[in-house]
């Protein structure tokens, strides 16, 4: 199955990559850990680098003007 994949063109990796990615930034890590079965540092990892701070983040969507958000 993969090498069909790979001949339409989906990469494998970067797709796997962009899934966890979207499940990390909607789910919390302990969540994303045991239903992927993967570590829970791993999973942390994940939510990190596709939420980053979630403080900051926040702190800068409540700055913004009302025009900046639309």
């Amino acid at each position: 199955m993969g090498e069909r994949l790979r001949k339409l063109g989906i990469r494998l990796a970067q797709t796997r990559s962009t899934a966890l990615f979207q499940l990390s930034n909607e789910l919390p890590a302990a969540v994303l850990a045991r239903n992927l079965g993967i570590d829970i540092t791993v999973a942390v990892k994940w939510q990190r680098a596709s939420a980053g701070n979630r403080a900051a983040y926040a702190a800068e969507i409540s700055r913004r003007t009302t025009a900046e958000q639309t």
